[in-house]
């Protein structure tokens, strides 16, 4: 009975030095690793603000003006606006903006230029299919069949075509993503132009469109194979 004890009381010091140990190197890797991450993310978005908007020569980053909301006593990012300086005038103005797609959320950065047209944008990140939804990262570029730039979301606000009133085209098989990602570019116009009272963040996208709800029920069947 002893020698069971003392056996066990060995495992169980055992098995706490292990943990000890794991734990720490896991918090000297991460500390390690959270100045090049965070490196490599500001790179990244810099690279991404240098394409939505006009050249400038300020640091928009440090100039950011981010808008939260609060759900549950907790501050919930929605929108993180960015202004473009060229020589002290405001050239252009980015938006990051969030919106509930078909499979998780997509990110998008909105480039807005003097006359509150779109400039361009970029995608940041999204949850969709790979090879269909993940189109809307050049779907609406200039050029493209859903070419979104130089138009003024504040005059018309954006939708596909298959809704009344509608003027973008859809990405194939995928109308549920291109909802999102437009509805998501009309919220950073909106908080662009100070009007966040819109119910178009994030937090409360997944209830508030009727038409993504349809969809999914009308379109379910084609759209789970292929978005």
């Amino acid at each position: 009975m002893k020698k069971l004890e003392s056996s066990l009381k060995n495992m169980l010091l055992v098995l706490t030095t292990v943990t000890v140990v794991a734990v720490g190197l896991l918090a000297y890797v991460n500390e390690l690793t959270k100045e090049p991450i965070a490196l490599a993310n500001l790179k990244t978005l810099n690279d991404a603000l240098r394409k939505v908007v006009p050249a400038f020569d300020n640091d928009p980053v440090s100039e950011a003006d981010t808008l939260f909301s609060e759900k549950d006593g907790k501050k919930i990012v929605d929108y993180i606006i960015y202004p473009a300086k060229k020589d002290g005038k405001q050239v252009g103005t980015a938006v990051e903006s969030g919106q509930i797609g078909f499979s998780g959320e997509i990110k998008i950065l909105v480039g807005f230029d003097g006359e509150d047209k779109i400039y361009d944008y970029s995608l940041l990140s999204h949850s969709e299919t790979p090879g269909l939804g993940s189109k809307a990262d050049v779907w609406f570029k200039k050029g493209n069949k859903g070419d979104i730039t130089g138009m003024n979301p504040g005059k018309t606000p954006l939708a596909v075509n298959k809704d009344q009133g509608g003027q973008i085209d859809a990405i194939t098989a995928s109308t549920i993503t291109s909802r999102t990602f437009l509805r998501a570019v009309n919220a950073a116009y909106n908080a662009y132009k100070g009007n966040t009272d819109v119910n178009t963040s994030a937090t409360g996208a997944a209830n508030t469109d009727a038409n993504t709800a349809a969809t999914a029920k009308e379109e379910g069947a084609t759209e789970s194979n292929n978005n």
